[in-house]
């Protein structure tokens, strides 16, 4: 071959290879093709709305901010977390990853201390895995003392209990685990709250097939099921938290995700009726309210002492900016993904709430809680 160039001379041309190339020039691009042969995956599927509706931009909201369910667990972007919360007008931000494991509590109270310590508050994470462990409970509440004289500002309590955790003898713990008693007379004892998620969506628990309203998440996130004989059902997981509310009155529990039902706010109102020591957040579920604007802004109102701001979302400007427009705003149908993550197919609609609702929501409600312990009296953010 050596530099010689080659070519292929074709004297005359091919019919059939002419046909071709035609083809190929006035065929349309393959994901038109995969649209009009009804091959598109549903996770390809980015729809975009052709509605013209208004579009509120707040860039602040309209009264300070406390986010009382966050996760602040890389400490490493404490000074980037202010940051986004100066600009988005947050006074306070809840960590909620205070593991008592290892002592890492002491570090997170170390880290955001040096930052700033009226504007970070973190909750200590009982050691679970320890609970087959002779004096389990007691000893744990008494490690959960000293780090409130540390300056830990609650007690938060992950979906693992009840779903995945087991003992040595293999059985799952569940939420009412009596072994857990002194934990949460602990709480109440030192006045400081108890943010405990209990389940997750009712989807998660159904067959991952087409009547599935989540469907494609759960196809990108297998893990996240609790379908099947190995996991309880979601309404035996809320009786066990319900139980463990009732069983302490003096405890207040904080239930996260709406209280873990907002697919269903009249039993989320029993619940509120019922246990005089229950609020709830709103959390990674502006998605579910917004799709029912009418019951979701009824319910607001009712219970607006009983109802805290959070976003379950490390601190970032425009993700809370879009928790304010859900809030303040009577916007019609826009995204909430920005706000934490694609929950479900659907756009939502501001709340429009009132005045005095959101002052309750966005800071006083969580302040009141706060206050109840006598160690870190505060008169507002």
């Amino acid at each position: 071959m050596g530099n010689k160039k080659h070519r292929i001379m074709m004297k005359k041309p091919v019919p059939g290879l002419t046909i071709l190339c035609l083809l190929l020039l006035f065929l349309p691009r393959s994901g038109v093709l995969a649209q009009e042969s009804g091959d598109l995956r549903l996770l390809e599927w980015k729809p975009v709305s052709k509605l013209v509706v208004q579009e509120t931009r707040i860039i602040k909201p309209k009264f300070p901010v406390i986010d009382i369910h966050n996760h602040l667990r890389d400490l490493n972007r404490a000074e980037q977390y202010l940051e986004e919360m100066d600009k988005a007008g947050v006074q306070i931000c809840v960590g909620l990853d205070g593991y008592s494991k290892d002592d890492f509590y002491r570090e997170h109270l170390k880290v955001s201390g040096s930052v700033s310590r009226e504007r970070f508050y973190i909750f200590f994470v009982p050691d679970l895995g320890r609970i087959d462990e002779p004096g389990f409970g007691p000893r744990e509440a008494q490690k959960l003392e000293e780090a409130v004289e540390m300056g830990i500002r609650g007690l938060k309590i992950f979906k693992s209990l009840g779903l995945t955790i087991r003992d040595k003898s293999g059985e799952l713990v569940c939420v009412d685990d009596p072994r857990l008693d002194p934990i949460w007379a602990k709480c109440g004892e030192l006045g400081i709250p108890v943010m405990i998620h209990v389940s997750d969506p009712p989807a998660f628990f159904d067959p991952i097939d087409h009547n599935n309203e989540m469907y494609d998440v759960l196809i990108q996130h297998p893990g996240w099921s609790f379908y099947g004989d190995e996991y309880p059902s979601k309404s035996e997981l809320l009786e066990q938290r319900n139980r463990v509310i009732e069983k302490h009155p003096h405890t207040i529990f904080i239930g996260a995700h709406m209280g873990n039902s907002p697919e269903d706010l009249g039993r989320v109102a029993v619940w509120l009726e019922k246990y005089p020591n229950f609020y709830v957040d709103i959390d990674a579920r502006i998605n579910e309210l917004g799709r029912q604007p009418y019951t979701a802004r009824k319910f607001m109102i009712t219970y607006q002492d009983r109802v805290l701001f959070g976003t379950d979302t490390p601190p970032d400007a425009e993700a809370y900016r879009v928790h304010y427009r859900f809030l303040e705003t009577d916007d019609e149908y826009f995204d909430p993904s920005p706000a934490h993550m694609q929950l479900g197919r659907w756009m939502i609609y501001g709340l429009n709430l009132p005045d005095e609702v959101l002052e309750k929501i966005y800071y006083k409600n969580a302040l009141n809680i706060f206050n109840k312990y006598p160690g870190k009296q505060r008169n507002g953010p």
